[in-house]
């Protein structure tokens, strides 16, 4: 297991299983990022997001797929990160009171998909693709709306109130911009990349929101941190779902 260690709040050494969950806990209803960047701010490096990644980051993506009830990404990312079928530990999963599998959601404005893919063909909860009325045809379920904000609602309707979202930057632009974004779990990696990547999030101008460091974590010279809104805390009840 890879040794990831506590360093704010209260330093611990290193997390268990458990103890890294209830770092991630959720507080409430929650849409929550999950990103990786290098040192000088780069999402990708060579076209992706994977490379900049390494034991501690997987780990912690794995668990935070555990624990949601549904994934939300980009059809770019889909192709891109060649997203396979989502199965995160059904057995933790209906031990805690989940589903056996997360709901998996992809944006997609043109279905620009491949339904050979593996995150469609290999299944075990069929997707939903959430497209713009007159897209066209795909061999999945399709829901149409006109913004994020129907996204959210419509995925909160199915029952999740625990939204995972991994992007990518434009999806993340978009969801700030619409004041959706509740938290952002951001794995910062020991590289530099150079001017060429873009950010984590791009799109249009959105008003700087305010958010809250809830801990710092670290598996060698990676670092991983998690941010929320500062009303999400004080406002909402706990819920640890």
């Amino acid at each position: 297991m890879t040794p990831i260690r506590r360093m704010l709040p209260d330093p611990h050494d290193p997390l268990d299983d458990d103890a890294l969950r209830a770092c991630y806990a959720y507080e409430r209803p929650t849409l929550r990022m999950n990103f990786v960047s290098s040192a000088d701010g780069a999402a990708t490096v060579g076209g992706r997001s994977g490379p900049l990644g390494g034991p501690g980051d997987k780990r912690i993506f794995d668990l935070l797929r555990a624990g949601c009830d549904a994934l939300l990404v980009g059809a770019n990312t889909v192709r891109t990160e060649h997203y396979d079928a989502l199965r995160p530990d059904p057995e933790w999963r209906t031990a805690n009171g989940l589903t056996a599998y997360p709901l998996m959601a992809i944006l997609s404005r043109s279905l620009n998909l491949d339904p050979d893919q593996a995150i469609f063909t290999d299944a075990p909860r069929p997707p939903i693709v959430f497209t713009a009325e007159g897209a066209g045809r795909f061999p999945a379920e399709l829901v149409t709306v006109g913004d994020l904000a129907q996204v959210t609602d419509e995925l909160n309707r199915r029952g999740a109130e625990h939204i995972l979202c991994e992007g990518g930057p434009s999806l993340f632009g978009q969801l700030i911009a619409a004041d959706l974004v509740d938290e952002l779990c951001l794995t910062i990696s020991p590289w530099l990349a150079g001017g060429e990547p873009g950010r984590i999030a791009t799109g249009p101008p959105a008003e700087a929101r305010e958010m809250s460091l809830r801990h710092v974590l670290t598996d060698g010279d990676q670092l991983f941190l998690r941010y929320a809104r500062k009303q999400v805390l004080v406002d909402k009840p706990v819920d640890n779902h």
